[in-house]
């Protein structure tokens, strides 16, 4: 019993520490796209094509080698 409740609670602090982390990282991704739309007029279509652009790229050159 003792170890059954050792095991949840370190699988809640992961869990826990996981969620804070996506939450940080949806929080930055979110101003850093909001601020480039209201600053450079940059908006969300542009930066997700850059994004794949920049993928389909690194996988050319991927090919390449």
């Amino acid at each position: 019993m003792f170890a059954t409740l050792i095991v949840s609670w370190i699988v809640y602090t992961l869990l826990v520490k996981v969620v804070k982390t996506t939450m940080k990282t949806a929080f930055i991704s979110a101003t850093t796209i909001v601020l480039l739309h209201a600053g450079l007029g940059i908006s969300p279509q542009e930066i997700w094509h850059q994004i794949i652009q920049i993928i389909q790229t690194f996988s050319q050159v991927i090919r390449v080698r």
